[in-house]
């Protein structure tokens, strides 16, 4: 165990947890629904909804937040950019990542006073390296068990990791749970090499009554650089709604469970970043490869 790190917060506490999110914020309201439920034997503290979007409608932050009584912390990226004369906020160029790099520490002097056990990337957008200063759990769209060339294959912002099984012919999208790696600057699939913590059960793909050749000739027509506002074309709304329904089928049913282990200290990780999990609270941690969690708890344990 010396050569092990505990996930989540010294035993005889609650882990303080932050639940950064950009948009509506379904996955933080799943959450903080459970911890409502549970009352005093819920195991985490949330402290902080964390936003880069506070000024946007569409961020359920300041919603969620006046619900379930969690001070919001807003921190305007747009706006950051803006101030710095950049007009798309992005990390493509030089003068992009350096001001996202600024846009971070900013945040991180924010951060300091709240003393994070971890945080929960619950619909958090930005490419950041915040993911270094403690554990960052994140909900992917994308079954990150499945590989390519010895290589997670299914990664990648917004519809991407979809709109790859779609196209690589399976049948069944799944939810993963990782310890999110913090951004070097290698691309868009970089924070997604972290620690596997756990998959959802599997959710069928509808193609929506498309074939497999017109999404495929759908993609062959896309630019190489997708707009601001998404390609808008019939692959990516036929992603987009198999992404709602691994929302509710997938990511609804594994991360609020492996939020709540975390907090209970039930993951450990290696110098290696192996994970190993304790079946049972303050049994011994044992090495896994595979954990699937179902609406019902745990089915698979490998």
């Amino acid at each position: 165990m010396d050569s092990m790190r505990n996930l989540g917060a010294p035993a005889g506490r609650k882990a303080r947890v932050a639940i950064f999110l950009s948009g509506g914020g379904s996955n933080a309201r799943e959450i903080l629904t459970r911890h409502r439920a549970l009352g005093a034997r819920s195991p985490i503290d949330p402290v902080a909804l964390v936003t880069d979007r506070p000024n946007d409608p569409a961020c359920g932050a300041a919603r969620i937040g006046g619900e379930f009584g969690v001070p919001v912390l807003g921190h305007d990226v747009r706006a950051f950019y803006r101030e710095r004369g950049l007009g798309r906020v992005s990390v493509a160029s030089p003068e992009g990542l350096r001001a996202r790099e600024e846009w971070t520490d900013a945040l991180r002097l924010k951060l300091a006073p709240l003393a994070i056990d971890f945080a929960v990337f619950a619909g958090f957008e930005l490419l950041c390296n915040i993911a270094a200063d403690f554990p960052c759990l994140n909900v992917h769209p994308g079954d990150l068990t499945r590989l390519r060339d010895g290589k997670r294959w299914l990664v990648g912002l917004h519809t991407v990791p979809i709109e790859r099984a779609i196209l690589g012919g399976l049948g069944e999208l799944r939810a993963s749970v990782i310890v999110a790696a913090p951004y070097g600057g290698a691309g868009a699939d970089d924070m997604d090499r972290g620690p596997l913590l756990g998959i959802s059960t599997a959710v069928p793909i509808d193609r929506c009554g498309r074939t497999l050749e017109e999404l495929a000739a759908a993609a062959a027509r896309r630019p190489a650089e997708r707009p601001p506002r998404g390609y808008g074309d019939a692959l990516e709304e036929v992603a987009r709604r198999n992404q709602e329904r691994l929302k509710e089928g997938g990511d609804w049913v594994v991360f609020p469970q492996v939020v709540f282990l975390v907090a209970e200290g039930r993951y450990a990780l290696d110098a290696g970043g192996r994970v190993f999990f304790r079946r049972e609270p303050g049994g011994a941690p044992a090495p896994v490869r595979r954990l699937v969690f179902g609406p019902k708890g745990i089915e698979e344990c490998v």
